[in-house]
């Protein structure tokens, strides 16, 4: 681990940590090492990319990929697509050497693999700061080990005061440690989505669910999301190209569903309204917390549609 120093200041934090409306439905992971793949990403319409040195890269390859995803951030054109890199885990000399590498690139957030417990926050943090990382630049961490699953309120508390900004599940490696079977429905994991969910819901952090493997298997991708997306999580992450149009559509406001919002805000910003906090709006009751939800779904619409178009934008980072 890299040489700790003080943590940032608090308003330094409140930079790096700034509320960010745009969507992070889907979050696709791509190859660093494979070029080809990459210049493909920067026209699908995912709403973020995570160039993985980690999984997606075998031990012989790991300097060459590293090399490969600097000179792909430096080239821009990604467009609207948030770009996130996924180092290998910090306590290995590739996971060091990644975060070094990775200080002045054109990046959103440093996703890191396999944390156990609340203190590799603060120091990936301090890492990250000592490195010279903007302050713009968040830390994104893995949940998929069991010693995750159980700390996670600690984890999710380690926030305050540092980089941390987003969750993201690994089910793959928490299913290899714990024996637990990746079925349709995932029932063995609910209790600790809903544990991710809330920890995360606590400490304001963005919370992602884990990949689909069924890369043909549309009808469990689909299902996979909507389980999610019902948890109350933001988006999915991915594997394939092929999963971000029914991944997108699931975490997109359902038509219906938006309609209803606007009338709940409308009814609220009535005049005649003024002061009342229960309406009946089109015959269901609704009250001050139905219309923040719908302003905010209102919003969550409104950021998607105002996205660039999909198509790559050229020197846009």
């Amino acid at each position: 681990m890299p040489q700790l120093e003080t943590l940032p200041s608090d308003a330094r934090i409140a930079g790096a940590r700034m509320a960010d409306s745009r969507p992070l439905r889907s979050v696709l992971y791509m190859p660093a090492s494979n070029r080809r793949a990459i210049a493909k990403a920067r026209g699908l319409d995912a709403d973020a990319l995570i160039l993985d040195l980690e999984d997606a890269v075998a031990p012989e390859a790991k300097e060459t990929a590293r090399g490969v995803l600097i000179e792909e951030l430096a080239a821009g054109g990604f467009g609207h697509r948030r770009m996130i890199a996924r180092i290998n885990a910090i306590a290995s000399p590739c996971g060091e050497a990644d975060l070094a590498a990775l200080a002045t690139a054109s990046i959103e957030a440093i996703l890191v693999p396999k944390i156990d417990h609340a203190d590799q926050i603060a120091l990936l943090s301090q890492a990250m700061d000592r490195l010279g990382f903007a302050p713009r630049v968040a830390l994104w961490v893995m949940i998929e080990t069991p010693a995750a699953a159980l700390a996670i309120e600690r984890i999710a508390a380690a926030a305050a005061g540092t980089r941390l900004a987003a969750f993201v599940l690994g089910l793959n490696d928490l299913a290899k440690d714990t024996g637990m079977a990746q079925l349709p429905g995932r029932a063995a994991f609910v209790p600790i989505m809903v544990n991710v969910l809330m920890a995360a819901r606590a400490h304001g952090l963005v919370v992602l669910d884990g990949v689909s493997n069924a890369i043909e298997d549309t009808a469990r991708v689909e299902a996979e999301a909507v389980q999610a997306r019902d948890l109350g999580y933001d988006g999915k992450t991915l594997i394939h190209p092929s999963q971000i149009e029914p991944v997108n559509r699931v975490f997109a406001p359902d038509a219906t569903d938006l309609a209803d919002a606007r009338a709940i805000v409308a009814a609220f910003d009535d005049p005649a309204n003024a002061g009342k906090g229960v309406l009946r709006v089109e015959g269901k009751l609704a009250e001050l917390l139905h219309r923040d939800l719908a302003r905010r779904l209102i919003a969550r619409a409104e950021a998607i549609d105002a996205r660039a178009p999909t198509t790559a934008l050229a020197g846009q980072p």
